[in-house]
């Protein structure tokens, strides 16, 4: 992906995403980048569990912004939670910091700490980022290893590799049983691939000023 000439956005609710004019892509929707994410990530994903640990797969990394939302969550509810991210390419702070008008010392931790090496941001969260080719990378990860996933790769028609059959079977094996996947993409190929890989899939309320739905996947063996 070429990151050059990326360009600041600010959405309907505020806050900011950024424009990648080479795939004609967004970060985020237009309509409200953290409305989505809360929404779709937290209200529909990580607040969906009554666990006092939780181990969560971010398909994406992109601002940070799942990230930085769910630590914040992760200590308000007291859950242990351990966030792997993947991202092949990352977005320096000096750009990132574009789109914050106040400094935050947590957003800026969680973008400047090392990469490929587990770092304990809070007595509650533990961040692990991998920067590595998704595709590839998720062979490598265990097993019945992960709760919750955040699927926030850019559109299929933008990175149709992103949201190959083989990958989403292979996520079914990662996720632990009565573990759940969220995303934006509601299309009905997408749908129909994850229940061939053996999820539950449901359409849920998209964020307000949104999408009408998002998707849920849930794995429950």
């Amino acid at each position: 992906m070429d990151k050059k000439n990326i360009i600041v956005k600010e959405t309907d609710d505020g806050s900011k995403t950024f424009f990648v004019p080479s795939l004609d892509e967004h970060y985020h929707s237009v309509k409200g980048a953290y409305t989505e994410s809360k929404h779709i990530y937290i209200d529909y994903g990580f607040n969906s569990f009554n666990l006092k640990k939780l181990s969560v797969l971010e398909i994406g990394f992109g601002t940070g912004l799942n990230t930085y939302l769910t630590a914040i969550e992760a200590e308000k509810r007291e859950i242990k939670t351990d966030y792997t991210t993947l991202e092949k390419y990352p977005l320096s702070w000096s750009e990132i910091n574009q789109l914050n008008e106040k400094p935050n010392d947590l957003y800026q931790t969680i973008h400047t700490s090392s990469w490929n090496h587990t770092i304990k941001l809070s007595p509650k969260f533990s961040l692990l980022k991998i920067q590595a080719d998704y595709t590839k990378e998720i062979f490598n990860l265990p097993e019945a290893n992960f709760d919750l996933v955040y699927f926030d790769a850019f559109a299929p028609e933008k990175q149709p590799n992103m949201w190959q059959e083989e990958l989403f079977q292979r996520l079914y094996v990662i996720m632990k049983p009565n573990s759940r996947l969220t995303t934006y993409c509601v299309k009905g190929a997408i749908r129909r691939m994850m229940q061939r890989c053996g999820f539950e899939v449901k359409r849920l309320p998209g964020p307000p000023g949104g999408k009408r739905q998002i998707l849920c996947a849930i794995k429950n063996e």
